[in-house]
């Protein structure tokens, strides 16, 4: 422009040089032309291309074996630290000594805690052995009452028979002298009458009169001896009734102590088996004392400094990190991305720190990465907002490196169909989904049949 204005074409004519070279125009085809159309070809080839689908998502390296993670090493009491056997960096065998700790708690300082305790349970036991004694004691006591209440019964039933053929024996004498009585009567007033006709003198009818006084008289002392044993034979009723209610209450007195006794001796015993349980506690409570290694690995964030400082129950001390676990990685997928991947599905994995080439789109030319197995899928949601998928390595390939340690980062490559570049690129500005393998169980060879979603 600058050119133009000032100076113009026309002037830089006359030069040979701008003439001939400069807007001499090329003879045939253009290379604008050319240029373009090679671009053309060069972009029909490359949407062409075959490139592979994939989910891509992060993780680090764990396991799927609990006791084969990092293990938090807790104080199962509360103490004072007395001696480290360990520091940071350490690396320990399980059952190695870790940590020492001593009692801070009032009722567990006492160093002949277990010996006085053991002898309470001595001195209990002592006690149920008497209350068994006693048992058996009152047993032998009921058993004595029963043999003497069955004497005395059988006495007092020998005596009221006696008493009752005594009673029977006094009312046939009372009968035989109420008829003689009468028989006495009856003569004594036919004597009145032939005394009064004149033909008996009065020496007969005072005879009968004391005939009939003695069989009075005898008819009164059979009576009097008839109620007599009558008496006899009710007083050894209530006599028999007696004993036998007095050797009951003996009897159930004998067994209520006995029963008493074996209440004590259960009480005793509930009493020990407690002692006994606290003794199995404080000895469990002084094997805590010494905290040893779970598992073998390496000591790591000690939780607590020097000599002296107290922990709490449950308090963290330090980590340890197994030496040797079955690696797996644990990475988690978007929920857009869940329904594209499956239980033994077949990955590529890249690690941090191990370094590769990767071409998301050709697999096989990428460079550094490892070849992985889904092994479990999370049928639940993380607090993240994904799913966690577990992934393990595939014994038959590659073998992953053997320095990956606990929490190092992984990349994760979920291979899915080949398509065009162009199919790709047309998928994605239409957002439809990709098209993906799914496992085929029903095979041995775990082959792969390709489903369209």
């Amino acid at each position: 422009m600058f050119l133009e204005n000032n100076i113009g074409v026309e002037n830089f004519k006359r030069f040979k040089s701008f003439r001939e070279s400069v807007y001499t125009p090329p003879k045939g085809r253009t290379p604008g032309r050319t240029i373009t159309l090679y671009l053309l070809a060069g972009l029909i080839t490359l949407l062409c291309l075959p490139w592979t689908q994939n989910v891509r998502s992060s993780g680090i390296i764990s396991t799927l074996n609990p006791q084969q993670r990092p293990q938090q090493v807790n104080s199962f009491i509360a103490g004072r630290v007395a001696k480290w056997s360990v520091k940071e960096g350490d690396y320990v065998r399980k059952g190695d000594t870790l940590v020492v700790i001593t009692e801070i708690k009032e009722e567990y300082l006492d160093p002949a805690q277990l010996q006085r305790l053991a002898e309470q349970i001595e001195a209990k036991g002592a006690s149920i052995k008497f209350y068994r004694s006693k048992a058996e004691t009152t047993d032998s006591q009921s058993e004595a009452l029963n043999q003497s209440r069955s004497l005395k019964l059988n006495q007092l039933r020998n005596k009221l028979k006696q008493y009752q053929l005594s009673v029977q024996s006094d009312s046939m004498s009372y009968v035989a002298a109420e008829s003689q009585l009468k028989f006495a009567s009856e003569q004594m007033r036919r004597q009145e009458q032939l005394f009064t006709a004149g033909l008996k003198s009065l020496t007969e009818l005072e005879q009968r009169k004391q005939a009939y006084l003695d069989a009075l008289s005898k008819k009164m002392s059979a009576e009097n001896k008839f109620y007599n044993s009558r008496n006899e034979l009710s007083i050894i009723e209530i006599e028999q009734s007696a004993t036998e209610q007095e050797y009951r209450e003996k009897i159930l007195k004998a067994s209520g102590d006995g029963f008493s006794a074996l209440s004590d001796m259960s009480s005793t015993q509930s009493e020990v088996a407690k002692l006994r349980n606290l003794l199995s506690n404080y000895k469990l409570r002084r094997s805590f004392y010494v905290i040893t290694a779970p598992q073998s690995g390496q000591v790591i964030k000690t939780g607590k400094a020097g000599i002296g400082e107290t922990v709490k129950e449950g308090d963290a001390l330090f980590e340890i990190v197994p030496i040797s676990f079955d690696r797996a990685v644990e990475i988690f997928v978007d929920p857009i991305d869940l329904p594209l991947i499956g239980k033994g599905q077949e990955v590529r994995l890249q690690f941090d720190g191990f370094p590769a080439i990767v071409f998301s789109g050709w697999p096989n030319s990428s460079y550094g990465t490892f070849p992985g197995r889904i092994a479990a899928i999370d049928p639940s949601i993380s607090l993240n907002g994904k799913f966690r998928v577990w992934i393990t390595p595939v014994k038959a390939e590659k073998e992953w490196p053997r320095r990956l340690s606990y929490g190092t980062g992984a990349k994760c490559i979920a291979l899915l169909n080949d398509v065009p570049i162009g199919y790709e690129l047309w998928r994605k500005l239409s957002g439809f989904p990709p098209e993906y393998y799914t496992v085929n169980n029903t095979r041995s060879t775990g082959k792969k049949q390709k489903n369209e979603n």
